[in-house]
């Protein structure tokens, strides 16, 4: 069972249910829906699939679904393309028009009041730049191309040296957010996360809907590297999104910021997904790039939680072939024994402390003993995320009986989640769950396991008990 797990983004490519199904018996654990295409229809027939692959393999693959976020485009071009010349002044205007060397439209109406004379705008992630010149203030803004090319239509448009003042969430977000709740996926995406302020009202607004759904702050701006401390702080996961962030930062700056967050999400036990680009020649070969095969593995031996695939997945050529390939180079790097043991010593002063200190001496214990199985159970998910942010070399098995948590822990790095609602005895429930794993094949008689329980259990308190003992 390899332990880093795999995220894909579905589309036209994966539109087939067997294509999907054989991705997801080759390892795939997440899939990602990309609010920014497709429609609802599309997305609410790949849940169907998801869940009906999940019931017939017994899996629990986990849903993503991915708000587009504050993203600013350009409008329809002419011949669906054209020139930017280098030193040619180019007017943006905020109306919906078909654009041209001259004059084209963007989808942000207060881009005019938000600019100033000399700040940079990046369009088509980065390939063509321009310095704007002057604004009205209203409607209409000029710049010089500083590096021209072809500028084609619905391209990304990135401000770097702006603030920008759109909301975090907007309406298309809000009915985006809408559909995914009302279909229970796991986990949402938001991107373009500037504070911890925008996390916390994304949340507000799951809690008032009484849902599932835990939250992922994607990383792309400059002002979340700032308040990094305070989003992982209010966020339950984060992701790299090394795209857009290296054209709003020094692309340079972008593989050192990549392990400050993989670093601090095993510090504060939030999973760290990384993304962009990571199969990118996969889209149209059959073969990754060499560069590709070491970006995948630096980001295993970095200690991401997960690796994500975007067009390789949702429009490439080979959907099946390129899970194939990440697993290989997964299951290889996953053999090196410096990913493991990342002891976060307990903080007295958390209110967690004594699940905290159970959960570090179960991972050094296991370590010590060299244990086959870490076995905890578990009603919020809490114990998996910290042991999982340890990094013990034995798997971890979660068991639980909030089914709600059971698809989400397979974004988690090493876990792998059950259903289990019986409550005898602590004594019984381990002897139990020690014979259904044997069952299935996952412990043989004479491993060792560690078992994590809260006594008494029929409480779901937090985690108090530990025990070394042998499968029968």
């Amino acid at each position: 069972m390899k332990k880093t797990k795999i995220v894909a983004t579905l589309g036209p490519a994966t539109a087939d249910k067997e294509v999907l199904k054989q991705m997801i018996l080759d390892g795939l654990n997440v899939c990602r829906l990309n609010c920014s295409h497709g429609s609802h229809e599309d997305h609410k027939k790949s849940i169907d699939m998801i869940r009906e692959i999940n019931k017939e393999t017994g899996l629990n693959v986990s849903i993503l679904a991915d708000l587009q976020g504050p993203k600013i485009r350009t409008y329809e071009m002419e011949n669906n393309g054209v020139m930017m010349k280098e030193g040619a002044i180019v007017t943006i205007v905020t109306e919906r028009i078909t654009g041209t060397a001259e004059k084209f439209g963007i989808s942000y109406s207060l881009m005019p009041r938000d600019v100033q004379p000399g700040e940079r705008i990046l369009l088509d992630d980065g390939k063509l730049q321009m310095e704007i010149v002057e604004t009205n203030g209203e409607s209409e803004i000029k710049a010089r191309v500083i590096h021209g090319g072809i500028l084609s239509s619905k391209k990304g448009v990135n401000l770097p040296n702006t603030k920008i003042s759109l909301p975090s969430l907007t309406e298309k977000d809000r009915e985006d957010l809408e559909f995914a709740l009302n279909n229970d996926v796991d986990w949402i995406g938001l991107s373009f996360v500037r504070s911890a302020r925008d996390i916390i009202e994304l949340k507000h607004i799951i809690s008032n809907r009484q849902a599932k759904a835990r939250v992922v702050a994607k990383i792309e701006k400059p002002e979340a590297i700032e308040d990094i401390d305070e989003i992982i702080k209010v966020t339950d996961a984060l992701m790299v999104a090394r795209g857009d962030l290296g054209v709003e930062i020094p692309y340079q700056n972008v593989p050192l910021i990549q392990k400050m967050l993989i670093r601090k999400g095993h510090q504060f036990a939030k999973p760290v997904i990384v993304a962009t680009q990571m199969m990118e020649s996969m889209i149209t070969n059959v073969t990754p790039t060499r560069a590709e095969v070491n970006d995948v593995a630096n980001a295993v031996l970095d200690g991401a939680d997960a690796v994500m695939l975007s067009g390789e997945t949702s429009v490439g050529k080979f959907p099946i072939e390129v899970i194939r390939t990440m697993v290989n180079i997964v299951n290889e790097m996953e053999k090196f024994e410096g990913i493991y043991h990342k002891d976060q010593l307990p903080d007295k002063s958390q209110s967690r402390f004594i699940s905290d200190s159970i959960c570090f001496n179960a991972c050094r214990l296991a370590q010590r003993v060299e244990a086959d199985a870490i076995i905890t159970m578990s009603y919020s998910g809490y114990t998996a995320y910290k042991i999982a942010s340890q990094r013990p070399n034995a798997p971890i098995f979660v068991f639980t009986g909030n089914k709600q948590i059971i698809t989400q822990l397979s974004l988690v790095w090493g876990v792998r989640a059950f259903y289990y609602d019986k409550k005898v005895s602590t004594d019984h429930t381990i002897a139990d769950i020690k014979y259904l794993l044997a069952k299935e094949g996952l412990l043989k008689q004479g491993d060792l396991v560690i078992n994590i329980a809260s006594i008494p259990i029929e409480e779901n308190g937090k985690s108090n008990m530990l025990k070394l003992s042998y499968v029968e």
